[in-house]
Order: C-alpha cells, then sequence, then structure tokens
C-alpha cells in the first residue's frame, strides 16, 4: 500500500522540501455525482534535460533534450548516450557534471567527441524515445548479436515483477512513474530507477552499470513496468542484456529486434504466466515441472 495521504496543511509545508521527482498538488476530489472535497495528491514530475557531451578541448555540444523525472540525471546522460551508440563500450568518461536547476547534464570521454552524426537536436517525449527522430534507420544502432547469457528458471521469472513493484517507492506516492529494474541470474534485484519515460528508466540502469564498468549486461535480466517498444529492445541490445522481461505487450518492431540480435524477450509477466516472444532456450522448466 502506499503512504497515507498527509493533511492538507501538512502537505503544504512538506512540499518545498519533497524531492524533485515527485511534487504536491491540491485539486478537487469528486465522489459520485454530488460529493467533491479539496484533496491533496502527489504527482510525477515531468521536466526538460539537455544533454550535453565533450571531448578532449572541445566545448560540450548539445546532443538532445528528453522529458524526464528529474534524479539520477548523469546516469540518464551517460545510459542515453551508450544506448544511442555515441559513445562506445570502452569509452572513458572523465568528467560528467550536472546542473539540476538548469536542466542540463554534461558528459565529457577522455577521446574527441565525433557529433558528426547528430544531422539535428530531436526532442523525446516521455511517452515516446523515437519522437522527433527522422526514419527508424537514423535511430537504430547497428550492434551485434548479445552474448549467450545465463539460463533462468520459471521461478526466477515470475518473481520479478514483485521484486521490482516492492522497489518503486516514487510510483507508490504518484502512480505515474515507470520503473526499470536489473536482476542477476537468481532474480537478485540489483538497481532500479524510476522515471516517467520508460526508456529514461532504461538509460538509467544502463547508464550506471556503464559508470561501475559492468557493461555488457551478460549476466543481467532486464525487467521493465510497462510495455516493450523497438527502442527498449535497442537499448538493451546496447547494453547487451540477453533477456528482457516487461509486464505488458511487445510491438512487433520489439519482437523482430529481439529475434535478430538473440534478446529472450518476455511479455505479459503477471501473476503466474508469461509468454515467451523470442529465443525460449534461455527459460527453463525448472523443479517443478
Amino acid at each position: 500500500m502506499g503512504e497515507a495521504r498527509p493533511s492538507l496543511t501538512d502537505a503544504r509545508r512538506r512540499v518545498a522540501t519533497h524531492p524533485a521527482r515527485e511534487v504536491g498538488r491540491v485539486g478537487v476530489r469528486v465522489d459520485g455525482p454530488a460529493g467533491a472535497t479539496d484533496d491533496f495528491d502527489w504527482v510525477a514530475v515531468e521536466e526538460p534535460l539537455e544533454i550535453r557531451a565533450s571531448g578532449p578541448g572541445q566545448g560540450p555540444a548539445s546532443v538532445a533534450v528528453t522529458m524526464r523525472t528529474p534524479g539520477a540525471d548523469l546516469e540518464l546522460a551517460v545510459g542515453f548516450l551508450r544506448t544511442e551508440g555515441l559513445i562506445g563500450p570502452d569509452d572513458a568518461v572523465v568528467e560528467a557534471d550536472c546542473w539540476a536547476r538548469g536542466g542540463v547534464a554534461h558528459v565529457a570521454i577522455a577521446r574527441p567527441f565525433d557529433g558528426s552524426s547528430l544531422r539535428r537536436n530531436f526532442f523525446a517525449t516521455s511517452s515516446c524515445g523515437v519522437c522527433g527522430k527522422a526514419t527508424l534507420d537514423q535511430v537504430a544502432v547497428r550492434c551485434g548479436p548479445v552474448e549467450a547469457g545465463p539460463t533462468v528458471d520459471r521461478a526466477t521469472i515470475l518473481g520479478l515483477p514483485g521484486a521490482l513493484r516492492a522497489a518503486q517507492r516514487a510510483f507508490d506516492r504518484t502512480g505515474g512513474l515507470h520503473a526499470a529494474g536489473l536482476f542477476d541470474a537468481g532474480g537478485g534485484l540489483l538497481a532500479v530507477r524510476e522515471d516517467v519515460g520508460r526508456h529514461n528508466a532504461v538509460d538509467k540502469v544502463v547508464g550506471r552499470a556503464f559508470l561501475d564498468g559492468e557493461l555488457p549486461l551478460s549476466g543481467r535480466i532486464l525487467m521493465v513496468s510497462g510495455r516493450t517498444s523497438f527502442e527498449i529492445l535497442q537499448k538493451a541490445a546496447a547494453a547487451g542484456a540477453p533477456i528482457v522481461c516487461a509486464v505488458s505487450a511487445p510491438s512487433s518492431l520489439a519482437i523482430s529486434v529481439a529475434d535478430r540480435l538473440g534478446i529472450t524477450l518476455v511479455g505479459f509477466l503477471r501473476g503466474d504466466r508469461f509468454n515467451i516472444y523470442s529465443h525460449p532456450g534461455r527459460i527453463a522448466p525448472g523443479a517443478d515441472r
């Protein structure tokens, strides 16, 4: 269950100091045809973040503006640059700065940053990370098939949604955030990030792993709280994640990408059921069969 609603007086006092990923709002709650009262609620924050990158002796180049939930902004910037193919798996991040008030994150790498492929700045909405890009060919990251990865039993897969949901603290307050979780092959939760954009949540998890020197994610499971789109699978492939699970549906293009790049894609992971859309060999029946 979520946190109990504070009184309006206490709530107004807490708004000024509450973390930026949630903000308090007072509105009108309607109960039935005639009932209406002032009420307080926490809502997820959505604000723009400009991502900049540079190399030695270079001024920061503006790469993208994305709508995101504040928090883990540097992880988001690094993860975005990696999953979009703008920094490579062997690149070293030598400096990273974030100006939360200005909505800017700057990542400096050890080699010259090549922004020649950036023919335009694009605006990615919180609901669709592909919006604003001219064609799918321009967003596709060319990467080889992922490594073989682990074999995981069904019970482990079935336990992922509950573990992810239990770690979604901001969702408990707002009900308005997506989550991405990184698990080991035994179902242990290693990292979780929340954001209004499901693709941003993935980038934050990948960015954390990149900064920790843990890419590729060849022994990990990536779990997302919503549906799986082309971009989610593209990002998973760039990070080397062999298994991607979701509580909702995949798109046809997501399945195609997973099939081509050797990713085990699981969807509709709810209760004691799920569907496997590609490369089912990584999921074993388990001892209960």
